[in-house]
């Protein structure tokens, strides 16, 4: 049995908390971009569009993330490409955090009286002007505080990936776990690094629900 200080411990999984960090980035920012596009396609794509892109979102969110991490691995292998564990996990957290964005930044857009549709039409805006200068900015607002939250179930799904050999805060704690022979005190730090990662992300978009309520109000 290796013999592993707290200190040792807390120092290997903060090497791999940087990729939980790096890996959330990478599936929000890009989850957000392909959720803009969806978005775009869902507003201005006609019905049969429309119904594809609530196809794709209700694909990505009735099924596991687990499942999606599997596909992504083993799936696109089946085309003769050589898929790394990055590289999967990657593609399939991108994928559903799209599905998930495009619903929530749908929903902000909705919330958006048709009134205000009605009124920048009659001005003779284009679509693309509409959304531009009337609806985004009143949209965006609403939907800051939900984006910022959702970034929480980015972070933890990111443990998922362990599954298929990405080596992050979860897997390397079940890798030091397996070495030390100390599974409460390892998993007892990893769940603390989870805390301080995904906690301050909470508090700020309470705060920022608060304050848009305020606003509102």
């Amino acid at each position: 049995m290796a013999d592993f200080s707290l200190w040792d411990i807390l120092r290997n999984l903060l090497l791999a908390l940087r990729w939980t960090v790096v890996l959330s980035l990478i599936a929000f920012i890009g989850g957000g971009i392909v959720g803009a596009l969806l978005l775009f396609l869902r507003l201005r794509g006609g019905k049969a569009i429309g119904r594809a892109v609530g196809l794709y979102v209700q694909l990505f969110q009735g099924t596991p993330l687990l499942m999606q991490l599997f596909l992504a691995y083993f799936g696109i292998a089946l085309f003769g490409v050589d898929v790394s564990a990055w590289t999967a996990a990657s593609v399939a957290l991108t994928l559903y955090t799209s599905a998930f964005l495009t619903e929530i930044w749908r929903g902000c857009v909705a919330s958006i009286p048709k009134g205000q549709w009605e009124a920048s039409g009659s001005l003779a805006l284009s679509f693309g002007e509409q959304l531009r200068h009337v609806i985004l900015p009143q949209a965006v607002k609403i939907a800051i505080a939900p984006t910022v939250g959702f970034l929480v179930q980015v972070i933890k799904g990111t443990a998922l990936a362990s599954v298929i050999g990405f080596v992050e805060l979860t897997k390397a704690g079940s890798m030091i776990s397996n070495a030390t022979f100390k599974p409460f005190v390892v998993f007892s730090c990893v769940a603390l690094l989870y805390f301080v990662l995904c906690f301050p992300v909470s508090l700020y978009a309470k705060n920022l629900e608060r304050k848009s309520h305020g606003r509102r109000a």
